[in-house]
């Protein structure tokens, strides 16, 4: 058998989007070998994903070029971490190769993923996350003239209206679940922050409703029309598609697979990864930025991943240059979280027979009575299809308060020849 390549670099980070990129930039006037890894096709992350149906925004082609100004800047698209073979080793894979990457410094910027919640009807085709939505527009995936109702809950319901429209499809209706109190409360908070004031006014809809939430999705074998509970009163919409997202959760599961510390968990019961003044995780030589530490946008992730940069490579005056950039974004965020919180009523969403697991066809009442994840796992095989229960665990760790389970290699589906580099590495061993 050939042997696994083996190559090094002084500071790898992990994520390329806008915290990955800052913390590349920041740190490469320092000299160190930096190499940068993403699964995406180009650097931009989830946010400013390129694909035939994107328009990069300026700032996107902006990082890009700073990226590609640096010569001892390696970016790596299109790859995957597998595993952690060794303390201060990770073990990759792109479409080519697996290889192993040894680093004296870490940057997790992991970046999160959207809150998918159970409701009747949600595994039809045509019901898709709302960054889901965005994501399959901006590949290619054609919506003209399509009816789409997009429900849950944040900003990021207007930022896939507006990705729809751009597209020629036709929103019939935005749902938000949070009272018009609490978004009339953050609007009115927005002048502190006026990029994202003047964001907010391009992106008004004049179908947005509060106090609205999703009941069910109808349809034979695709989507039909959708139910809503709007201001305490049911109203049914036909459409064609529907997209639906209940917030972001933190992407922790390298960290916590490396053993660093997270944070407590959130009102919905999400954790992120937990980190210092100087993003500097629990573990020495590993730091992390940007929504893997918890959400609150492009310009917070940006502010901690310069920080990042600068702190991994010991810059330490620079790092503190910018703490008042990300103290102005953390308040942002603080004030996202307070206003668009889940409402109690949206664990109410699924029924008895509402699929929990769709990998599985596990439903709601088959895991009312568990214990928790193990127990699920062990005796109703909630968690063991193909997502590996990155759907259906965050999903029960809001419904149910689960603590979720030690993620175990392989982080992602991999090759045989690349799962074979693990062989005789112990602490893969023992996890």
């Amino acid at each position: 058998m050939t042997a696994m390549a083996l190559e090094h670099c002084d500071l790898l980070i992990v994520g390329a989007g806008p915290a990955g990129m800052a913390a590349a930039v920041a740190a490469a006037p320092s000299g160190a070998s930096i190499a940068v890894i993403d699964d995406n096709p180009a650097p931009g992350g989830q946010i400013w994903r390129d694909g035939p149906g994107a328009s990069l925004p300026a700032a996107a082609r902006k990082w890009r070029e700073a990226l590609e100004r640096h010569a001892n800047i390696r970016v790596c698209s299109g790859t995957r971490v597998v595993a952690v073979p060794a303390r201060n080793e990770l073990l990759l894979e792109d479409a080519e190769r697996g290889w192993r990457m040894q680093w004296k410094k870490l940057i997790l910027c992991t970046g999160a993923r959207e809150l998918l919640l159970p409701f009747p009807g949600w595994t039809l085709p045509g019901v898709t996350g709302a960054g889901g939505l965005q994501a399959l527009i901006k590949a290619g995936l054609p919506v003209e003239g399509e009816r789409i109702v997009i429900a849950g809950s944040g900003p990021l319901l207007l930022a896939a209206a507006a990705t729809a429209r751009a597209a020629d499809a036709k929103v019939v209706r935005i749902a938000e679940q949070a009272a018009f109190a609490a978004v009339a409360g953050f609007a009115a908070s927005l002048p502190r922050w006026p990029g994202k004031a003047v964001q907010a006014m391009t992106l008004a809809d004049p179908q947005y409703r509060t106090a609205s939430r999703i009941v069910s999705a109808q349809g034979g074998a695709q989507v039909e029309s959708v139910r809503l509970l709007q201001g305490g009163r049911g109203v049914e919409i036909d459409c064609d598609r529907i997209a639906c997202g209940f917030g972001l959760t933190p992407n922790t599961q390298l960290g916590r697979m490396l053993g660093c510390a997270l944070t407590p968990a959130d009102e919905n019961g999400a954790q992120a990864l937990a980190v210092d003044a100087r993003q500097a995780t629990s573990l020495p030589d590993i730091h992390a930025a940007g929504e893997c530490t918890g959400f609150g946008g492009s310009e917070r992730a940006l502010a901690q991943g310069t920080i990042a940069g600068y702190a991994a490579v010991g810059n330490e005056r620079d790092a503190k240059q910018h703490e008042g950039e990300r103290a102005r974004w953390d308040a942002f965020a603080a004030q996202l979280h307070r206003s668009f919180a889940l409402a109690p009523g949206i664990k109410q969403m699924p029924q008895p027979d509402t699929l929990v697991c769709r990998c599985e066809d596990v439903p709601f009442s088959a895991l009312a009575d568990c214990s928790g994840w193990t127990d699920a796992k062990l005796h109703r095989r909630c968690g063991m299809g193909a997502c590996q229960g990155r759907v259906c665990g965050d999903a029960a760790q809001f419904l149910f308060g689960w603590t979720p389970p030690a993620p175990r290699p392989p982080l992602s589906p991999a090759r045989i020849a690349t799962l074979a580099g693990l062989a005789g590495h112990a602490d893969v061993d023992r996890q």
